[in-house]
C-alpha cells in the first residue's frame, strides 16, 4: 500500500474516487468497507449503511467504469482493483476497520484483507464474504464472453440487476462494458496460497444459491487462523438484497469486540 506520512490518516477524511460514505460516524469505533458485486455499485450498500450508522462507520466502495465514474478506465482484474483501491484506502486506517464483499466483492475484499493484514498501520478488525465460495475454485461460467444482452440477462436472472435493462438499447450498451470488465475480473482471478488472515472470518450464502453452495462456503474456515463462523440466509445468490436488516444484526454482532457499544443498529 502506498506510503503516507504518519497522522495523515483522520476521522474526517473526504471521500475520494473509490469510497463512499453515505452517512458519516465520526464517532463509530469501527468502519465497514463494502465491496460490491459484478456489475454493482456503491449504492448496493446505502441501505446496510443506514441500519449500521452511527455505530458502524461504512465506507462503500465505487468502482471505475459506473455512474458517477462512468468515464473512467474499466479494471478488468482483481488485482487492479485491489491496487486502486489500496492507493486511496491508506486514509481511512486511523480506526479498525472490517470488510464486507458479496460475490466478486468477497473475492476483491479477502485480497484487500490479506494486503491490510501486512500493514502495520491497520488495525484488521473481520472479514464478511457472502455469496462466494472457496476462493481457490476458478469461476466455472464464463459470462464476460456472452454478447451484451445474453451476459446482462444473465445477471438479471440471479436478481443482481433489473431485467427492465434488456428493453432500453442505450442503457444496455452503457452498462455492458463494466458488468463485462467485471465478469472478466472473476473469471481471470487466480488465488495464490499465502499466510492465513489473523482476523476472524464470517461466511454468509443464501440457502438457495447455486453460485456458491453451502458445502463450498465452508471452505472459507480454512483461511484463516482465528475463528470462522457461516450464517445461512434464506434465498439465492442476491438474498442480502431483501434481507438488509437480518444482514447488518448479524455484521453488528460479529463485530462484537470492536465495538465500545453494545446495541441494536438502527
Amino acid at each position: 500500500m502506498a506510503t503516507h506520512p504518519a497522522g495523515t490518516a483522520r476521522t474526517d477524511a473526504p471521500d475520494r474516487q473509490w469510497i463512499r460514505r453515505f452517512h458519516p460516524a465520526p464517532d463509530a469505533p469501527v468502519r465497514l468497507l463494502c465491496l460490491p458485486h459484478a456489475g454493482g455499485s456503491a449504492s448496493a450498500y446505502f441501505g446496510l449503511s443506514q441500519l449500521l450508522a452511527p455505530k458502524v462507520e461504512v465506507l462503500a466502495v465505487q468502482y471505475p467504469g459506473r455512474q458517477d465514474r462512468r468515464d473512467e478506465l474499466l479494471l478488468d482484474s482483481i488485482t487492479a482493483l485491489r491496487a486502486g483501491l489500496a492507493e486511496e484506502l491508506t486514509s481511512w486506517l486511523d480506526r479498525p476497520i472490517a470488510l464486507f464483499g458479496h460475490s466478486m466483492g468477497a473475492v476483491l475484499a479477502y485480497e484487500t484483507a490479506r494486503l491490510l493484514a501486512e500493514d502495520e498501520r491497520a488495525h484488521l478488525a473481520h472479514l464478511f464474504v457472502s455469496g462466494r465460495g472457496d476462493p481457490a475454485r476458478k469461476a466455472e461460467v464464463a459470462l464476460d464472453l456472452l454478447d451484451d444482452r445474453a451476459m446482462v440477462q444473465a445477471l438479471g436472472d440471479l436478481g443482481g440487476t433489473d431485467r427492465r435493462l434488456l428493453e432500453d438499447e442505450d442503457v444496455l450498451r452503457m452498462v455492458a462494458p463494466a458488468i463485462r470488465s467485471d465478469y472478466r475480473a472473476v473469471r481471470t482471478y487466480r488465488h495464490a496460497p499465502g499466510p492465513l488472515l489473523p482476523c476472524p472470518v464470517t461466511a454468509l450464502v443464501g440457502d438457495q444459491d447455486a453460485m456458491a453452495p453451502v458445502d463450498d462456503v465452508e471452505k472459507w474456515a480454512s483461511y484463516t487462523s482465528a475463528e470462522f463462523s457461516l450464517k445461512v440466509f434464506q434465498g439465492g445468490h442476491f438474498y442480502l438484497l431483501e434481507q438488509f436488516r437480518k444482514v447488518s444484526d448479524h455484521v453488528y454482532d460479529g463485530l462484537g469486540d470492536s465495538l465500545s457499544v453494545q446495541a441494536s443498529p438502527g
